[in-house]
């Protein structure tokens, strides 16, 4: 018996995407810097924008958000309006300079999605001068919450908590100490209790964004894991459909490829024998094609059960059938007494036991086999043996038979021998477990 051999090897060497473009600021005086040096112009140097500057990876490219700034913007204006008149003796009016801050904290946010920390900073600088100038207090805040918002769930939060911080120091500044040279004339210091209701403020609105860019992160997360479980499931489904499709077809094919070997030797002399070198064949052919059409079936839709049942070690017979066509002569040997055996358990060992006598037609001398089955207390244990020598001949096999076998064993948390015997023959012996209470107990052992 054989097994195929991974072969393993470096790929070639070089640059598969050919040379990259730079952009324009990452040439320097002498030219352009060497691969995996570093510079304070970071990502620069290969001619992309710093992280910091652009938001989450496939959202740079993305549409602007236009309706919700518009309707941001409108809020802003109008609660603005409605809040001065509420402020009439302790602000100043809004005027158009007053209008264009508001407009522009509002505009940044246009970019809040590529940008953030741009749109963050350009919303908290236009809060900052519309407060230092007087203007009342109102829904300019709102715009420099969203910015806020916008750049930590993007995963840039200490602009955010910076950009925050810069309208609460500014606020702090102007109210405290810059107010007497600052718009209105007649304007007072605060009363210092107002600043724990800004401090509020500002952690609510950091609070909130935090705890929305933990959901995310959640999500993200969990969306990732479902995407390799999905990937992983649909792995051990094509390995698993791999293996049957080996199985039946390695078994079937090697008949067939015994049996038309005699009906080429044997058509002119003995065209008897070989019409029944060509009935086995053809019996042989549609057998192979009904298991493969069974194992197709699983492709069909989800939910639907399967036309036949899948094979098992009551099927024992007919495969020591099909051997005799092959010129192998199969002993089957039973101890104890087969109790609950699960359908996964006993199509592992029907296929167990037809591999390894496949492998028996291919690559032995021997026309003998012995199987011997023993059903055991929570366990099944198989042996196969043939008298051998090896022939050295592969008759058309892949080299994957111990393979498979190795993991339908391993599927189930079974064990697979498989070695020469001192006496020049081959055997195969698997150990396969049962839930409690499966199969009989016999203290023999094969």
């Amino acid at each position: 018996m054989d097994e195929q051999r991974a072969q393993t090897g470096d790929g070639p060497a070089g640059n598969p995407g050919g040379p990259s473009r730079r952009a324009p600021w990452a040439r320097g005086r002498q030219g352009e810097m060497p691969a995996g040096s570093r510079s304070p112009w970071g990502r620069w140097n290969s001619g992309e924008p710093p992280r910091w500057l652009t938001g989450p990876q496939g959202r740079a490219t993305g549409r602007l958000p236009w309706a919700s700034t518009i309707l941001l913007g409108v809020v802003v204006m109008a609660g603005s309006s409605f809040a001065a008149h509420g402020q009439l003796d302790e602000k100043a009016p809004l005027d158009l300079f007053a209008r264009l801050l508001l407009f522009a904290a509002v505009a940044v946010l246009l970019f809040r999605h590529r940008h953030p920390v741009v749109a963050v900073f350009g919303a908290s600088a236009a809060a900052t001068v519309y407060l230092g100038a007087g203007y009342p207090y109102g829904p300019v805040f709102l715009a420099v919450a969203v910015g806020c918002f916008s750049a930590v769930v993007a995963g840039h939060r200490r602009a955010a908590w910076s950009a925050v911080a810069m309208v609460w120091v500014g606020h702090l500044v102007v109210a405290h100490w810059l107010y007497r040279w600052l718009p209105p004339d007649d304007d007072a210091a605060p009363p210092w209790g107002q600043e724990l209701g800004v401090a509020a403020w500002v952690v609510a609105i950091v609070a909130a964004a935090e705890f929305v860019r933990v959901r995310r992160e959640q999500w993200a997360a969990q969306r990732a894991e479902r995407a390799v479980a999905e990937r992983r499931r649909a792995d051990e489904e094509r390995l698993r459909m791999a293996r049957e499709l080996h199985d039946v077809l390695a078994h079937s094919i090697s008949v067939i490829n015994v049996q038309a070997g005699v009906g080429l030797a044997l058509l002119d002399t003995d065209p008897e024998q070989a019409r029944t070198a060509l009935t086995t064949i053809k019996d042989a052919s549609k057998e192979a094609l009904g298991e493969v059409r069974q194992v197709l079936d699983t492709l069909r839709t989800p939910g639907d059960a399967p036309r036949a049942p899948a094979p098992g070690l009551d099927r024992l017979p007919e495969l020591v059938e099909q051997a005799a066509t092959a010129g192998l002569t199969v002993t089957v040997t039973t101890d104890g007494a087969r109790g609950a055996v699960p359908p996964g358990a006993d199509l592992a060992a029907f296929r167990i036991v037809q591999e390894a006598l496949t492998n028996v037609v291919r690559h032995s001398g021997s026309r003998t086999a012995q199987v011997r089955v023993g059903y055991r207390t929570g366990r099944i244990t198989l042996r196969i043996d043939d008298e051998g020598p090896a022939t050295g001949t592969d008759a058309g096999g892949s080299g994957n038979g111990l393979a498979g076998m190795r993991e339908r064993a391993a599927a189930l948390g079974g064990t697979i021998e498989a070695g020469a015997r001192p006496d020049g023959g081959f055997r195969v012996r698997a150990e396969l477990p049962l839930p409690a209470g499966g199969a009989a107990h016999r203290e023999e052992t094969p």
